[in-house]
């Protein structure tokens, strides 16, 4: 299938999202898309698939126009869609989620379920997938939702498929396996439009590369004909020094300390330190324990034994409010359903965790709360119409610095970060990265759980590895290597 998208323009109310976008995709090729977060890089995806209508512009579909009135038409007639946002039924078991509104039924309009079983476990081998197919998909982690998604789009037989940061999630297993399946199908004459945030991925499994900034498409360039710094100056329209900022840590006192943590099927005998002004990076293959680790801490989930000391005294710890009162903040990998209110506007969630500091004898001063979310606009950069706008209209990585922003606000003295750059464009990170060291300076400490192997190397001044629910290693991080994580993580010495 040839896809050529032309001149593609596209409002909402006041806001112009793409102002003339050239896009164009040939039949068994990867082709990346990248831009800032805010660059229109989803919704020109969307109008593709026709979630969205276009205002101007044209689509031509092996050399004939076509626009499609809904995805689910776009699909029957071969194009794909897996969206950053999971469509994942929680209440409904892994098998239904692959299935719904595609069951297979036999001759007399009963459900098949030998011959979807079938299939789905097809898929799922293909992946490397082991997700019972009866558990309710809402018991699955984030990055095996993921997973589900990827299968349900295979299952289609897709001739386009779009991957929206497929592998925000992913370990760097399962990363290699899918790209062993995008390789495969481009060999089978499917093409993929990929788009992500991670620059390795795309110098490794993409052919050609479309940069977009501010709404427009600014370069489509072979692979091999561009470098990283090319790629990384035509998305913000500068250059970026160096990707992680350099850090100077000098750890203080302890600011958090678990001993012996148990969770019953989850995790076991955790022990660790976080000290005041260093970040400690927690690494680990999907399903290790790492989020309920972090969940546990936070008063999120239930402990069976273990102790939380903060600043030199041991804490109680059983529900959100109690990690709050002692100044324990937690951005979760999840923004979309426990990271933000998506109907609630971007100065109501970041106003929520703080509205204690700008109350005046039980009522809310609307100048002080204006000022305290107009400066943390300004200083996450946060690409939104207003204050008054609301999180779900906003880009994924806008919505995560919305997220980081409220925890912020609460000046904690220790900062858990699951995935922090989930989603977020290369540009944003290095601002989050820089927000990091200066939380740190100040004596935060900060826990981060990451997926991402160079992020955990280039930000930790310590390393923890998690292997089935323990932590097998501590690695320094000026010594630590992706050949070290990795032989911890998969249960070596």
């Amino acid at each position: 299938m040839h896809i050529e998208m032309t001149n593609i323009h596209k409002s909402f109310g006041a806001n112009r999202v793409l102002t003339g976008v050239d896009f164009d995709l040939r039949e068994g090729e990867v082709h990346a898309l990248m831009g800032e977060n805010g660059a229109g890089k989803s919704t020109l995806m969307n109008i593709l698939t026709g979630l969205h209508s276009r205002d101007d512009g044209k689509i031509v579909i092996d050399d004939q126009e076509t626009y499609f009135s809904n995805p689910k038409e776009a699909e029957e007639k071969g194009v794909a869609f897996i969206h950053q946002e999971l469509n994942i039924w929680p209440e409904m078991t892994v098998l239904d989620n692959l299935f719904i509104g595609k069951e297979m039924t036999s001759r007399f309009g009963l459900l098949n379920m030998k011959e979807m079983k079938a299939l789905a476990k097809e898929q799922f081998s293909k992946l490397s997938v082991t997700i019972p197919l009866t558990q309710d998909a809402g018991e699955c982690s984030v990055g095996q939702q993921q997973m589900i998604e990827i299968a349900k789009a295979l299952m289609t037989r897709a001739k386009v498929i779009i991957m929206d940061e497929p592998t925000a999630a992913l370990t760097e297993r399962e990363i290699e396996k899918l790209f062993d399946v995008i390789r495969s199908l481009k060999q089978e004459g499917v093409s993929v439009v990929y788009i992500s945030h991670r620059m390795e991925e795309i110098f490794t499994i993409c052919d050609r590369i479309t940069v977009m900034r501010d709404g427009k498409s600014v370069d489509t360039k072979p692979i091999p004909d561009t470098n990283f710094n090319e790629v990384v100056k035509k998305m913000v329209g500068r250059e970026l020094t160096e990707r992680y900022p350099t850090r100077h840590p000098k750890p203080g006192e302890p600011v958090l300390e678990v001993k012996g943590l148990s969770s019953k099927s989850r995790f076991e005998h955790v022990s660790f330190t976080v000290r005041a002004g260093e970040i400690v990076g927690v690494s680990g293959l999907m399903g290790a324990g790492r989020t309920e680790m972090m969940r546990a801490i936070f008063g999120l989930d239930s402990l069976d034994s273990g102790e939380v000391w903060v600043r030199g005294k041991q804490v109680q710890i059983k529900k959100p409010d109690d990690a709050l009162r002692h100044g324990i903040g937690f951005i979760t990998e999840d923004r979309k359903d426990e990271g933000l209110i998506l109907d609630f506007s971007v100065r109501e969630n970041m106003a929520l965790p703080n509205l204690f500091s700008f109350s005046e004898r039980g009522f809310i001063s609307g100048k002080k709360e204006k000022e305290f979310v107009d400066s943390l606009i300004k200083r996450l950069h946060i690409k939104t119409h207003s204050s008054e706008t609301l999180a779900r209209n906003l880009s994924g990585g806008n919505q995560q610095k919305v997220v980081i922003a409220k925890w912020i606000g609460i000046g904690p003295g220790v900062l858990i970060l699951d995935e922090p750059t989930r989603g977020v464009d290369v540009g944003a990170k290095r601002e989050i990265y820089q927000l990091m060291n200066e939380l740190t300076e100040r004596g935060v400490g900060i826990l981060m759980v990451s997926s991402d192997l160079p992020e955990v190397l280039g930000m930790s001044d310590r390393i923890l590895v998690v292997h089935e629910g323990r932590i097998t290693g501590e690695l320094d991080g000026a010594d630590a290597t992706q050949e070290k994580i990795m032989t911890l993580a998969t249960g070596g010495q």
